[in-house]
């Protein structure tokens, strides 16, 4: 199963695009990861488009089975929170619109999931994506990590709702 993470941003957008077999416990292999980027001198609209069209393009060579995106959370700064929820808002329409199943998880259900601390700081995270994922280094830059993270999170709450859950 191919899964593609998203930690939505209208800046830099990251991206991790992680193989595993979810019968077998940990196995994670990051296949792709990096950062969607556009210039905070364009206008909105047209950072969004430029969204648009790179998050159709990844989709497109990346064929995930699912998407999970960050599911935006903010207690203090609603001018940063807006960017990231219509940049959320992309990643999620494009990939339901394809039919893809789409997830979303807060910061929190990541770390507990990836780290079993949901307090954990960004390093312990990105440690753990690099140690899960076999990598020699930690991704680089750190909304890669974030989005290999979400993906793994998307793999183990899967593994666990399809080896528990009862359907009549």
């Amino acid at each position: 199963m191919f899964v593609l993470g998203i930690d939505p941003g209208l800046t830099r957008c990251g991206f991790g695009v992680i193989e595993s077999d979810l019968s077998e416990l940990e196995s994670f292999r990051a296949v792709r990861a990096g950062v969607i980027e556009s210039e905070h001198t364009m206008d909105v609209e047209k950072r969004l488009g430029f969204l648009v069209t790179e998050m159709s393009q990844l989709l497109e060579e990346c064929q995930p089975d699912a998407v999970v995106v960050e599911k935006v959370f903010f207690q203090r700064n609603a001018k940063t929170a807006i960017p990231v929820a219509q940049a959320s808002g992309i990643a999620v329409g494009i990939a339901a619109s394809r039919g893809i199943t789409v997830r979303q998880f807060t910061a929190q259900q990541v770390k507990m999931a990836v780290t079993g601390y949901g307090a954990a700081d960004k390093l312990q995270v990105q440690t753990m994506v690099a140690t899960l994922c076999h990598l020699r280094e930690i991704p680089k830059p750190p909304d890669a990590a974030d989005a290999l993270a979400l993906a793994m999170t998307y793999c183990m709450v899967e593994r666990v709702e399809r080896k528990y859950v009862v359907t009549p």
